[in-house]
């Protein structure tokens, strides 16, 4: 098998299909596995969490507000417990309670809060006393919710708090940490809200830094010059910057985009991209010369669907497309060989 990066580009627009089976082939996809990253919080502290909170609440026979916001201080996983127990991101929760008490509530704080929290969850917060009124708002509006259950929605409209635990106020949650919640009811959740969404969500930096990482490895082990851009960087005439610049930015001859998703949607996202990459390079050069070689290190199972899409990626490449496999040939199968220096 041949793969596009080792034949000649006319061989390619002759006949694409060969070469789309052989990226195909070297595609693979780690969707099952996750980084845990930093913040990830393991099964222990957070039942820690929840048992301490069950036990300042007398097993949720009522909600004080003052003994809740006592075991959030004390046993700071409680906050992400009880952020489960609503449903909520972060930042939902700031806003919902930020609506209800009038403070300013926003984002970052929310998510700041919630970081602390999950890095260090059992360690005893130590708030100024401005954090501490957010904390307090932002545990009586959970507070109140948990207590009101779930109102009276429209036949075409289902609301958030319309869970197992939560729809029937204390007395649902009451019952559901007495006798464990019915395991189909669980399923049914989990369907709802995608298995690990959250930490998936959290992490998604470091999935693509693995392919980056990777990148930058080969770029370094031949000696090659390199500018790896960071997130809404801006460079003349790019209107968004690739992932890697070769050699440099004021001058690139080379341009590497990492692109990696488990969605085929996405993907027909990221081959656009590519795409118009492939169109700054030619523009206003004679007989479709480029100013500077696109190349394209692409993973996960998303790139893996639709042949149409690889074949407009090959030719926006010229066939230089790489994925984890065949990255050891990144370097003698493209331009960047004439920048090695090792």
């Amino acid at each position: 098998m041949k793969y596009p990066f080792e034949a000649p580009f006319s061989e390619i627009e002759a006949a694409p299909e060969p070469f789309v089976a052989a990226v195909f082939s070297s595609l693979a996809s780690e969707f099952l596995t996750l980084p845990k990253g930093e913040g990830f919080v393991d099964y222990a502290p957070f039942e820690a969490g929840y048992e301490a909170l069950k036990k300042a609440t007398s097993g949720f026979a009522a909600l004080p507000r003052t003994e809740v916001v006592k075991c959030v201080i004390e046993v700071p996983i409680a906050f992400v417990v009880l952020r489960s127990m609503l449903g909520f991101t972060p930042p939902e929760w700031a806003y919902v309670a930020a609506q209800r008490s009038g403070l300013e509530l926003n984002q970052g704080f929310a998510r700041t809060l919630d970081r602390k929290v999950r890095v260090s969850p059992l360690s005893s917060l130590r708030p100024s006393p401005e954090m501490m009124k957010r904390i307090e708002a932002m545990v009586e509006t959970a507070c109140d919710l948990l207590e009101q259950g779930c109102p009276k929605v429209q036949a075409d409209q289902i609301h958030r708090l319309q869970k197992a635990d939560t729809v029937g106020g204390l007395t649902a949650l009451r019952n559901l940490s007495a006798i464990g919640a019915p395991y189909a009811m669980v399923l049914y959740e989990r369907f709802l809200g995608r298995p690990f969404a959250g930490h998936r969500d959290s992490v998604s930096e470091l999935v693509g830094d693995g392919l980056e990482n990777a990148i930058e490895e080969q770029l370094a082990r031949a000696g090659i010059s390199f500018r790896k851009t960071r997130r809404a960087e801006r460079f003349p005439g790019f209107d968004q910057a690739p992932d890697f610049m070769v050699p440099s930015e004021f001058n690139p001859k080379i341009v590497i985009e990492a692109k990696l998703t488990e969605d085929d949607g996405t993907a027909r996202d990221k081959v656009t991209r590519i795409q118009h990459l492939h169109s700054l390079s030619i523009a206003g050069q004679p007989n479709g010369k480029q100013k500077f070689e696109v190349i394209a290190c692409i993973a996960g199972r998303g790139f893996g669907v639709r042949r149409e899409d690889m074949k407009k990626l090959l030719i926006a490449t010229r066939g230089k497309v790489f994925t984890p496999k065949t990255l050891s040939c990144i370097v003698e199968c493209t331009e960047l060989k004439n920048f090695k220096t090792r």
